[in-house]
């Protein structure tokens, strides 16, 4: 898996085009920082819908929480949060795509 470093887009400065920094899904995954503010952009360039799952490591009363799946139509983007339930024991959230072809992604944060 890839390690993606975070983008601060700062509120007060205004706008960032995330979509420029976006870099290519790695076929075997990706990892980015988990925590409040902070979001996965997707670009799903491809000719076909694409499903990020995102890891859920946590349990509750012993019971595994299923990890959400997100699926982004042919040509469109998301925006997906990238909140604390999905920290992995190295701190950040492990991402998979089913094709990581003509996808490119960018975790973000909203700063000040």
């Amino acid at each position: 898996m890839a390690d993606l470093s975070l983008t601060t887009v700062s509120v007060a400065a205004g706008t960032l085009d995330v979509a420029a920094a976006a870099t290519a899904a790695a076929g075997g995954g990706d990892t980015a920082p988990v925590g409040p503010g902070r979001f996965l952009y997707v670009n799903n360039g491809a000719g076909s819908s694409v499903t990020v799952t995102i890891a859920t490591p946590g349990t509750v009363s012993g019971v595994g929480i299923a990890d959400p799946t997100y699926v982004v139509a042919a040509g469109k983007h998301a925006i997906i949060p990238l909140a604390n339930i999905f920290r992995g024991a190295n701190g950040r959230a492990a991402i998979t795509y089913s094709s990581a072809t003509s996808v490119t992604v960018r975790p973000f944060e909203l700063g000040v």
